[in-house]
This record gives structure tokens, C-alpha cells and sequence, in this order.
């Protein structure tokens, strides 16, 4: 298992699966009050993925 950094990649660096990231999804949805679409869940492949979309959605 890899390091948590802005780069790291879920399944490559993390150590996660599919299911995995599907269950990080929802839990980011309900930690911080946001909706992310399937298309745009896809796309979420690192840490700063992530961080970013959440910002770009609590700034709307």
C-alpha cells in the first residue's frame, strides 16, 4: 500500500479496486454534501482529482 499524496492514484498507488473506488465516491458524496455523476466519478483517479472536484462543487 502506497503513500497518500495529491498524486496518488487509488487502484495504482493505494491498492484499491473497483469496488473500492466506487465506495470511496459515496463516501466522499455523503462526507461532504456533494453529488458526483457516474461520468464524473470515472475521471476521479488520484487524490487531487478528488479534492478538486469536491472544491470546484462547494464553490457553486
Amino acid at each position: 500500500e502506497g503513500k497518500v499524496t495529491p498524486e496518488a492514484s487509488f487502484i495504482d498507488d493505494l491498492g484499491a479496486d473497483s469496488l473500492d473506488t466506487v465506495e470511496l465516491v459515496m463516501a466522499f458524496e455523503e462526507a461532504f454534501g456533494v453529488e458526483i455523476p457516474e461520468d464524473a466519478a470515472e475521471k476521479i483517479t488520484t487524490v487531487k482529482d478528488a479534492i478538486d472536484y469536491i472544491e470546484k462543487q462547494k464553490a457553486e
